[in-house]
């Protein structure tokens, strides 16, 4: 009997062992699967609130845009926007594309050279620390053409890569393709990302100008090869206290008088396109989309859409 009892209290201890390991499976599956449904759901809220911050931030500009003839950073467009609720947050912010220069505008459309423009781009890199040869990279990259420049590189030099590829001899389409071209790398393109675009003010457009109103002053000191560095803070000071209002208005500030005039045809005072980045949180499911808009009157045109 002893014998029996002892097999009966070892049976029921396995049996007591298995329905723990039992219920302990069905416990993790239950809450796994209701984790997994939940942050499908999470994200598809995200989802949903970031591309309703990307739509909201191209309303608030086409609002902001027809009701001046001017953008500036003391628009209220330039200043990011936070919403908060018990559910999550979105957070909106807006950066002027205008602001930058178009790298596309160093080579005309028909594949030759914009020395304006290259000039531009050449004094900037060079005031960044950076090579100015990868301006010739960038003018080889996009000409119609595969005669190298001095500094340049096409696609002769692309070939004898470990991965092969042409030169795209047109031109550049996102900021991002930059990797693709001779010279540059991660560390050169964050420290380009402030001061350069590919997006043309408009279509058809041989170059676009430079928003004297938002442009980092790093940028405005090389839109001429008189400007100095106090000239371009001038600018800078002049634009806090009241946006300019027309591009003959720079002649106004001190010391532009001739520098004024000689960038009359590089910039402007009202930008067209612009980046929106929206960031959207629900619990802990984060989801962010940045869009480049090109907006005129009350028509926008979404250049560049990506989620993360």
């Amino acid at each position: 009997m002893k014998g029996e009892r002892g097999f009966a209290l070892v049976i029921t201890l396995i049996i007591t062992a298995l329905l723990i390991a039992v219920t302990t499976e069905f416990i993790h599956d239950v809450f796994v699967e209701t984790s997994l449904r939940h942050g499908y759901e999470d994200a598809q809220q995200a989802s949903l609130l970031a591309d309703s911050g990307a739509q909201g931030g191209i309303k608030v500009l086409k609002l902001a845009l027809s009701a001046q003839d001017y953008t500036s950073l003391l628009d209220g467009w330039a200043a990011p926007q936070v919403f908060q609720d018990e559910k999550g947050s979105l957070s909106i912010s807006i950066r002027e594309e205008s602001s930058k220069l178009d790298l596309n505008s160093i080579v005309f459309p028909n594949g030759t050279l914009n020395e304006a423009y290259y000039g531009i781009a050449v004094r900037l890199l060079d005031r960044l620390g950076l090579p100015a040869d990868l301006c010739d990279s960038v003018a080889d990259w996009i000409d119609t053409d595969d005669s190298t420049r001095s500094a340049g590189a096409e696609t002769v030099f692309y070939q004898a890569l470990t991965t092969p590829y042409v030169a795209k001899n047109a031109p550049l389409e996102t900021y991002e393709e930059l990797r693709m071209v001779s010279g540059f790398n991660e560390a050169i393109l964050r420290t380009l990302n402030p001061y350069l675009t590919v997006y043309p003010e408009s279509t058809g457009a041989p170059y676009s100008k430079v928003n004297i109103n938002t442009a980092p002053v790093e940028l405005l000191a090389a839109l001429d090869a008189q400007m100095t560095d106090d000239l371009a803070g001038r600018i800078v000071a002049y634009r806090k206290q009241s946006p300019l209002k027309t591009p003959s208005e720079i002649t106004q500030i001190s010391g532009m008088e001739s520098v004024g005039i000689a960038v009359q045809g590089k910039i402007s005072v009202k930008g067209s396109v612009f980046r929106i980045q929206s960031r959207a949180q629900v619990r802990d499911t984060v989801r962010i989309i940045e869009a480049v808009v090109r907006v005129v009157g009350a028509d926008s045109t979404v250049l560049y859409w990506r989620e993360l």
